[in-house]
């Protein structure tokens, strides 16, 4: 009878095309698990595709590593089915974790091209393309070729774009769509954010950046002016104060410190906003009144403490916004190597508002309010059980 390992000796080369293994026991574990052999540094490894939910998660072994992986994932599995150019095998594992073994040899297929893990990625914004603002931003060379210690800005833009292109739907592009933009700063995104729906979807927009900064926005007028950006504008103003705008399509906050996020998201709210883009920064009111007597012992590293803070603010401002009609995702901005703080809150109008009464049992178990509970449900508003 042939073992797991002599069976994984036999099928993980490379010859293999592709391993699956799905029917998880364990809802704890990913519910899929894909594996196939890619090209990583000259060199051929085997990368794992772990499903968790709507996310994937990848990961890269040796193929003694893997074969150690696989045999302490698979007693939790229903089946792994392998394809490879000459033979094919089948793991199936009852609930007792009795495994039934069987391959299958046919002739042999062509060799499928392994894919590099470091293929071009396909962007929004094409890399060899020149743009004008990307240039005066120093993100890419007049050749239209990426600053090597700007990269990273130039997949943050990327990304931000394409959380963009999957709310296009939700805006009426019939008339004119206004975007304020709070917290513009240096404006990379905002001038992205014109110039792909403006420039590349020839979306009739207005769009209106803020800041604290007098000499960021002088310099960002002026750039708009440059390229002929006839409907972005930008001014000098606090979140807090800004009254300028009676109706708003589209809020979009990035970075915006502290409570800054969160007049922003009330101000959305008020306008009734289609569509808000939020990436918070600098989550310190939580931090300074979280307590709870289960959680103290973690509580009191100070580390631990900051991040849990701000995952907490970040969790119950997306389930406020739920409180007022809006379906709402927590997303990574860009990848998590490089800016582990770095999440975005999307959440789109549905007017499917849901109760307050468990997030406000949250916040009392942690003995916090958050600026954006108080702005959206203010003490003198307030009724018994959480509504108004």
């Amino acid at each position: 009878m042939m073992t797991l390992r002599t069976f994984l000796e036999e099928q993980i080369n490379s010859n293999l095309i592709r391993i699956t293994i799905s029917g998880s026991r364990d809802k704890t574990k990913p519910s899929k698990i894909g594996i196939r052999p890619i090209e990583l540094r000259g060199e051929i490894v085997f990368q794992a595709s772990e499903t968790v939910g709507a996310q994937m998660f990848h990961k890269n072994f040796s193929k003694e590593k893997l074969m150690a992986y696989l045999e302490e994932m698979l007693p939790d599995y229903g089946q792994l089915q392998a394809e490879g150019r000459q033979i094919d095998g089948t793991v199936l594992v009852s609930k007792k974790g009795k495994m039934t073994i069987k391959t299958k040899k046919h002739p042999l297929k062509e060799s499928p091209k392994i894919q590099s893990h470091n293929r071009v990625k396909q962007y929004v914004l094409k890399e060899g393309i020149p743009v004008p603002f990307l240039i005066d931003l120093g993100v890419m060379t007049e050749q239209g070729k990426i600053v090597a210690s700007r990269y990273d800005k130039f997949r943050q833009i990327n990304r931000f774009l394409e959380f963009v292109e999957d709310i296009l739907p939700q805006l009426n592009k019939e008339k004119e769509v206004t975007i304020l933009d709070f917290g513009c700063g240096k404006s990379y995104l905002t001038f992205a954010l014109y110039y792909y729906l403006r420039v590349l979807k020839e979306i009739d927009v207005n769009i209106i950046g803020l800041d604290l900064k007098t000499d960021v926005i002088k310099k960002c007028n002026r750039l708009a002016e440059k390229y002929g950006y006839t409907k972005l504008h930008f001014y000098q103003g606090d979140i807090a104060d800004y009254e300028g705008m009676s109706a708003v399509d589209m809020v979009v906050t990035l970075h915006a410190c502290d409570v800054a996020t969160d007049y922003a998201l009330a101000k959305a709210v008020g306008w009734d906003a289609k569509v808000i883009l939020s990436v918070p920064c600098c989550q310190h009111e939580v931090n300074k009144q979280i307590h709870n007597d289960m959680l103290q012992p973690i509580l009191e590293y100070g580390i631990l403490k900051e991040r849990m803070s701000a995952l907490i603010t970040d969790g119950i401002r997306a389930k406020l916004l739920e409180t007022k009609g809006y379906e709402t995702q927590i997303l990574e901005f860009i990848d998590m190597e490089h800016t582990p703080k770095n999440l975005l809150i999307r959440a789109v109008k549905t007017g499917k508002k849901k109760d307050r009464a468990q997030i406000m049992k949250t916040m009392a178990e942690l003995q916090i309010q958050p600026m954006l509970d108080y702005l959206l449900y203010p003490p003198e508003k307030t009724v018994e059980g959480g509504k108004e």
